[in-house]
């Protein structure tokens, strides 16, 4: 019988489980200042993305060093990018950031989940959507 190798990015995703060397790739890419501004930046405009030039500006970063910060999320699989024409637009990618926190928390309670509930309520209420208050007239 032969055993055919399966890769590892394919079996993260048949198994569930993420490897210490994709985490530790992501991890290190999002410990760096402009790179970790770049990427919550991104979030926030989901599910659009940005143009790289915009970006640059929000953040008020040059081109090409922007350029090299997302070269490394890239390899890190936290944005992807798509060309639009004349420029290419980022965008996160929060598949593999919802893997990596699922990663850091996945032993975390150790069978306890009253441990993790207040990180899983932080989570819970931040990405809940905002009620939108009435006007009063």
């Amino acid at each position: 019988m032969t055993v055919i190798p399966i890769d590892a990015a394919i079996q993260f995703r048949i198994s569930g489980y993420m490897e210490n060397e994709e985490a530790v790739l992501a991890l290190a890419a999002l410990a760096q200042p402009t790179r970790l501004e770049a990427f919550r930046t991104l979030v926030r405009n989901e599910p659009d993305g940005l143009a790289a030039g915009d970006l640059a500006r929000l953040l008020e970063v040059p081109q090409n060093t922007l350029s090299a910060h997302l070269a490394i999320l890239s390899r890190a699989r936290l944005v992807s990018s798509e060309r639009h024409s004349r420029s290419i637009v980022y965008r996160a990618n929060l598949d593999e950031f919802r893997d990596i926190a699922v990663f850091l928390l996945r032993d975390c309670c150790g069978g306890r989940p009253e441990v993790c509930n207040p990180v899983v309520e932080t989570l819970q209420s931040c990405c809940s959507p905002k009620r939108k208050e009435r006007s009063r007239a």
